[in-house]
């Protein structure tokens, strides 16, 4: 298998300023590896919160995360600033494949990068539902 290679900035369209806290930290001194999954949902879901596609509170659409995967490049420590990039890679009927890249402070290049796939269900009976029009629109707007 052979390693990817950190992407740019330039490889995402839409960023979501995020911040390390002193508990990212782990025992080696830098941010712990689950913490990137939490600035990568962190990211996409406040995203989507801001686009109105997300009410995550009364919204008869949730997303649940069926898979993820992240490649790590350079440790990223607190007190360190993170600018997550967010990018689609693939649009489904009910799924969405996000590409998101962290980038520490004002690195050009990824300190990591990965993916995870939602999959968009009613909030009861969590059968897959499909991606509305303004869905499809906004999340298009986002394709690499």
């Amino acid at each position: 298998m052979s390693r990817p290679t950190p992407r740019a900035r330039a490889d995402y369209a839409a960023f979501r300023p995020l911040q390390t806290r002193w508990a990212d930290n782990d025992v080696y001194g830098h941010v712990n590896n689950v913490v990137h999954y939490e600035l990568f949902d962190t990211a996409v879901n406040g995203w989507l919160i801001d686009a109105g596609l997300l009410d995550f509170v009364n919204g008869e659409t949730v997303g649940l995360v069926v898979e993820t995967g992240c490649s790590y490049f350079e440790e990223i420590v607190f007190p360190d600033r993170v600018d997550a990039g967010i990018a689609v890679e693939h649009l489904g009927n009910s799924s969405v494949k996000y590409a998101v890249g962290l980038f520490r402070n004002d690195g050009e290049l990824a300190a990591a990068q990965g993916h995870f796939v939602h999959v968009y269900v009613d909030r009861h009976s969590r059968r897959p539902v499909k991606l509305s029009d303004d869905w499809r629109d906004k999340l298009a707007a986002l394709a690499r």
